[in-house]
């Protein structure tokens, strides 16, 4: 073990490892991205997070610059979890502090996952509904904010957080909360980190304020920091809405305050199966009005290969060797919109295959919402690399973008199949490709930039889901204007002057960076 691990091992409670076995296993996360770091630190208190960021801010100070990447469960799929530097684990971090089952809030660490989360507050009858991997943190849920399949009925993320607790760059500690106008102005009077940051928050959001309208009334975007509209509103102030996206670049979550709700009632689905996509896109209008909990389409070919490897979906699939699927899901399920589904099957072409959930066939639906893991996971040589997810797409453009992603295949031949929410306006594609193959870098960055391209075209944003991390910052870093590139930059330097946070993603990334990192061998991560 080497002299700076052994004393950050004093220093804190927690244990820092630089062993080689450790390192590498935190060198991945879900993206197609390797990186190694050169310490990896689980800390077990806000406390020691607060010593170890010190620590590598005053070693910043003396111009030895090493970065600091917070990492809660490695779910992210543009790198933002990665570092050369140093990874703080939240692992440690994950306890349920307090429950107030009256006022539905819930006192949490930032590294307790939603299935901990939400196992322990199910005894109270509540929830927080948010649809993710059930092994994602609340702090990676904040930093990533993620656009899911239940947003549009739900919410994201940011509707259910109250309060966080944040290391900041030179780790003081800064508890979040709305402030009138003069209590703000109070704060910011104060020579500490925290006023320093309040001050100048506050000059820029006065500075750019049309900027800022501007950025706010824009579709759906997460490159950058766009929740800077949320700080200011009705003369008062809250710095928490700009950590929302932020991927670690601005502070380390270490607490958070989240308000949950009732547990939703018993879920129904139902499944519809059509040749073309213009049937299923007049399907889901009419489905979307009864605000589902999910409406999710997928491209057949997914549900084909899951057939393959012996899942029981013939029912579903019938004879089609191409079309469309459509999942519904419902959590308020009643008599009226039973008969209104019942009725949308008089309105379908012949040959459509439907099928509600009744005792009889709920195997079939369980079979069905594994076939996308399936298709995810069973490949042989290669690998569904991430790299064009979670972006956005407006419903009206769906069929227009069907069409350029059939020349896309047809240019890179390449299995494109398209699956996402049409609720939430979330997309994804996820092609093989073998890492292990010479020309992996050059045909995934062609991919990428073509993907991208027609996204937009088509009135589509790449970061439209979640952040732009290392990798969607490739594209967005370029197109985004300058205007908004200053001031994110500006935001940057107000929280980390020296830069230590995250510091190659997001703004701070590079091509040259990020082409370089790319995986030379195949992994499966769900």
């Amino acid at each position: 073990m080497g002299k700076i691990a052994k004393y950050l091992n004093q220093l804190t409670v927690g244990n820092v490892f630089d062993n080689p076995e450790v390192l590498t296993r935190y060198s991945t996360d879900y993206s197609a991205l390797e990186i190694k770091p050169k310490f990896v630190a689980f800390p077990e208190s806000t406390e020691d997070v607060r010593k170890l960021v010190r620590f590598f801010s005053e070693l910043a100070e003396k111009d030895i610059q090493v970065g600091v990447t917070a990492r809660g469960g490695g779910h992210d799929k543009n790198g933002a979890d990665l570092t050369n530097g140093i990874v703080i684990s939240t692992t440690r971090l994950n306890k349920l502090l307090e429950i107030d089952p009256r006022e539905r809030l819930v006192h949490v660490q930032a590294g307790i996952t939603l299935k901990e989360l939400n196992t322990a507050l199910s005894v109270s009858g509540i929830t927080i509904p948010i649809s993710g991997h059930e092994d994602e943190t609340i702090g990676g849920l904040i930093s990533n904010c993620p656009v899911d399949d239940q947003a549009h009925k739900y919410g994201g993320i940011y509707d259910y957080v109250e309060r966080i607790e944040v290391v900041l760059s030179n780790g003081d500690l800064l508890q979040t909360e709305r402030l009138k106008k003069y209590a703000a102005a109070k704060v910011a009077s104060e020579k500490t980190r925290e006023g320093e940051i309040y001050h100048k928050i506050a000059k820029l959001c006065y500075d750019k304020k049309s900027l800022i309208e501007s950025i706010d009334e824009k579709e759906r975007n997460l490159a950058g920091y766009p929740f800077i509209s949320k700080v200011v509103k009705k003369e008062s102030m809250d710095l928490m809405p700009v950590f929302f996206g932020a991927e670690g670049t601005l502070g380390i979550i270490t607490e958070v305050i989240l308000r949950a709700v009732p547990l939703k009632n018993k879920e129904v689905r139902a499944i519809m199966t059509c040749k073309d996509l213009d049937t299923a896109i007049s399907y889901m209008d009419m489905v979307k009005e009864l605000r589902p909990e999910r409406l999710d389409i997928y491209d057949l070919k997914i549900i084909q290969e899951a057939r393959e490897t012996g899942k029981n979906l013939d029912g579903i699939i019938r004879k089609l060797e191409d079309g469309w699927t459509v999942f519904t899901c419902f959590a308020d399920w009643g008599n009226r919109n039973l008969r209104k589904i019942e009725a949308m099957k008089n309105h379908l072409p012949k040959g459509t295959k439907f099928i509600i959930e009744d005792k009889n066939n709920r195997q079939i639906l369980d079979e069905f919402e594994n076939s996308l893991v399936n298709y995810l996971s069973y490949v042989r040589d290669s690998e569904r690399v991430p790299l064009l997810t979670d972006f956005s797409l407006p419903s009206y453009n769906l069929a227009k973008f069907d069409e350029d992603l059939r020349v896309l295949a047809e240019k890179t031949k390449l299995d494109l199949a398209l699956y996402g929410s049409y609720a939430s306006g979330n997309y994804n594609l996820r092609p093989k490709f073998n890492l292990e193959d010479a020309d992996f870098r050059k045909k995934a960055t062609t991919f990428l930039r073509a993907g991208a391209y027609i996204i937009e075209r088509q009135g589509g944003k790449l970061t439209g889901g979640t952040p732009e991390g290392r990798l969607k910052a490739v594209v967005t870093n370029e197109s985004m204007s300058d205007t908004e590139k200053e001031m994110y930059l500006e935001i940057k330097k107000i929280f980390d002057p020296q830069g230590i946070l995250n510091p190659d993603v997001k703004l701070g990334a590079t091509s040259q960076f990020t082409l370089t990192h790319f995986r030379k061998n195949n992994q499966i991560k769900l």
